[in-house]
């Protein structure tokens, strides 16, 4: 691949087999490379098209200031493609948040509110939607803007369409229902059968990433007539396919990855023969300084209730 510069080496990710982690011989599971993108996770899709799409639509020029509610890998993927493209970004997140996320959104030139901790993602929202109340801040809203699926229509569902024409299933987890939608109803147009499954939280379960539909937040953005069906995950559930992925397959993904592993192996023991695709949104690299690879599963959930993520 020969891109002119980072923003053209967004997307194109890898789709490899995983063959060793499937509980049927019949059934074959790749995963979706979603951590090769330029900062580590598929929010680079949804940040550069955001963007573009706001900068054609006049909404975004120069000297306007980008805002955005996100203390994950959106705000590093938006203050990626704002530092590329010129434009400053304030991102207001809890004040809990990992110092992985805040250190790299320094390093790429972001101002930080902080929101107290207690108030969780929903007060940061809050906070920045009274903030773009004021005409020099452009906000894109993952959760609500349209360019969220678009991107995953056009890019992530066009190229497993494009790299496995067979597929018959697609795992990915649910978090602003981008993915879901938007790769969802392009494999759906490709092959009406293929099933789109969404990979949830248990409600009061903290999985790096994804939010429950019962907490009763419903993305804008989320098509939920996409979807065939959900699972439940807990963190103990992703925190152990995610160090699955690790040792059998030498995949280390977040953990947001080790859900949608989970949610994929406990369908392929439904199914006598199947191609399942798993979402894997992000690596595992923006975790290291935590506990979340200790061998004491104990410590590391511990880890997961008191760090924020998304």
């Amino acid at each position: 691949m020969r891109a002119n510069d980072i923003l053209e080496a967004i997307g194109e990710t890898p789709l490899v087999g995983i063959q060793r982690l499937s509980p049927r011989p019949d059934v074959k599971l790749w995963a979706k490379l979603e951590g090769q993108n330029p900062t580590g996770s598929l929010k680079d899709r949804i940040a550069l098209r955001m963007i573009e799409a706001a900068e054609a639509e006049g909404k975004l020029r120069p000297g306007k200031v980008i805002l955005e509610p996100t203390s994950g890998n959106t705000g590093i993927s938006l203050a990626m493609v704002a530092s590329r493209k010129g434009y400053r970004l304030t991102v207001v997140m809890p004040e809990n948040a990992s110092a992985e996320r805040v250190r790299l959104l320094e390093l790429f030139g972001a101002e930080i509110v902080f929101t107290p901790a207690d108030k969780g993602t929903n007060g940061a929202i809050e906070v920045a939607e009274r903030m773009a109340r004021d005409d020099k801040y452009f906000m894109p809203f993952q959760y609500g803007n349209p360019a969220n699926p678009q991107a995953h229509y056009d890019g992530t569902g066009a190229e497993i369409v494009r790299d496995l024409p067979e597929v018959t299933h697609f795992v990915a987890g649910l978090g602003t229902g981008g993915t879901l939608t938007g790769a969802g109803r392009r494999l759906k147009e490709h092959n009406a059968d293929i099933k789109v499954i969404a990979a949830e939280p248990e409600l009061g379960e903290l999985v790096y990433g994804l939010r429950s539909l019962d907490e009763g937040f419903i993305p804008p953005i989320l098509d939920e007539s996409v979807l065939d069906g959900k699972f439940l995950v807990s963190a103990g559930d992703a925190l152990r396919a995610t160090r699955d992925l690790t040792k059998e397959e030498g995949i280390f993904a977040g953990l947001s990855s080790g859900a949608v592993l989970h949610v994929a192996r406990r369908l392929a023991e439904r199914l006598d023969a199947a191609t399942i695709v798993c979402l894997l949104a992000d690596g595992g690299w923006k975790y290291l300084s935590t506990e979340a690879w200790s061998p004491d599963l104990d410590l590391a959930k511990k880890q997961v209730e008191e760090t924020l993520w998304w």
